[in-house]
């Protein structure tokens, strides 16, 4: 089976996960940064402050990459590199450091794709309440029209925020990522919010060029049941669908919320949702970030998972912890199905509201090493 000759091959990176570089050029504080220097939070202490040192080394990425046959690169802005404070404020290296990478991207025959945020908020905005501000997504959309000016007329292709649910609830609910805050109603808040950000950086990026394409990139998982006849388990994986895929499927394409979300919610929603804020925006293109199918199974003690201590205290119901085949080496399925069922399901359920999709992630971590060549 040969992929077609214009089949886009990419690579995806985020900011904080490969640059460095962290207290350089003006760079400001992020959350991620306030997070690995919290005692406890990341183990063996570890942070991102050299990581791959792609800040320095970005013109060696960048020919590896041209040596491996990529065909689009989906790398992320770092926000506090341009505004270090998220508000108006600008920092010029932060900007000339992109325009570097999209020159250099260009000159290698690789297509830049930029991610505007990848989970790392400036600290001065988290300071203020961070995502569950909702004075979040001004600044984002703001942030927005000042990047499509600089980088729109070489950048076709932008993402407003990457990962939307892991923003919310592994930073706002489950406390897991930055900012580490378990509060069922910040995350809530956080993923409201997240659909409003998504909302004004396509309406901003659109005012500066009309001709870039715009879109979401989430991270969806298709439920799996153990006992299709248990009607518990049923429920459970509704209630994990309406939560992790429907709420950003019909908060950005469809202009509303699933039913159930507003049920498992509550006032947590009904508080933080005004009038004129799901208001439908056209997107250009669906980024789907797949990696495994969640699995549904009997009701585990909430002590015993901790995915599952927080979602059983909001839901009343628990997933089983393990998955009943093989993992890889961080613990998560193989399920390989899955990627394209997301594909058929979204084409039939949504039609013409979603006009072109991209796997913008996927695979799998083992840890392999290079042999006696150097290959892995």
């Amino acid at each position: 089976m040969a992929f077609k000759e214009d089949f886009l091959f990419g690579v995806a990176t985020a900011a904080y996960q490969i640059e460095g570089a962290v207290t350089e050029d003006g760079r400001g504080k992020t959350i991620w940064d306030t997070f690995c220097e919290t005692p406890g939070k990341v183990a063996r202490g570890e942070s991102g402050s050299i990581a791959n040192d792609h800040y320095h080394r970005y013109l060696e990425d960048v020919a590896l990459m041209k040596q491996m046959g990529v065909k689009a690169y989906r790398f992320s802005m770092a926000w506090s590199r341009m505004f270090p404070n998220g508000d108006g404020v600008r920092e010029e290296r932060g900007f000339d450091f992109y325009n570097r990478l999209i020159d250099a991207l260009l000159d290698a025959g690789i297509e830049p794709i930029a991610t505007l945020y990848h989970w790392d908020l400036p600290q001065a905005l988290q300071d203020q309440g961070g995502w569950a501000n909702r004075q979040t997504p001004l600044r984002l959309g703001e942030y927005a029209a000042a990047a499509a000016e600089a980088f729109g007329d070489r950048v076709q292709k932008f993402a407003p925020i990457n990962e939307p649910w892991v923003v919310a609830w592994l930073g706002y609910g489950m406390g897991v990522h930055a900012p580490g805050i378990q509060d069922v109603a910040q995350a809530v808040a956080a993923s409201h919010h997240t659909v409003m950000a998504h909302n004004a950086a396509l309406r901003a990026i659109k005012k500066v060029v009309p001709t870039a394409l715009v879109g979401p990139v989430l991270n969806q998982a298709m439920p799996d049941v153990d006992d299709i006849f248990d009607p518990e388990q049923i429920h459970a994986a509704k209630v994990m669908d309406a939560q992790q895929n429907l709420f950003w499927m019909d908060g950005i394409f469809r202009g509303e919320y699933p039913k159930l979300a507003w049920e498992i919610y509550g006032d947590h929603l009904k508080n933080v949702v005004q009038p004129g804020d799901l208001e439908v925006v056209e997107n250009d293109w669906l980024g789907i970030n797949y990696y495994f199918n969640a699995r549904i199974g009997h009701r585990v003690d909430k002590d015993h998972f901790s995915r599952a201590r927080v979602i059983d205290q909001l839901m009343d119901y628990a997933v089983e912890a393990q998955s009943q085949g093989p993992l890889t080496d961080m613990g998560w399925p193989v399920t390989p199905n899955g990627i394209g069922d997301l594909l058929v399901r979204w084409t039939r359920e949504y039609g013409d509201k979603v006009p072109q999709m991209f796997i913008t992630e996927n695979g799998c971590a083992y840890e392999t090493g290079p042999d006696a060549n150097g290959v892995v």
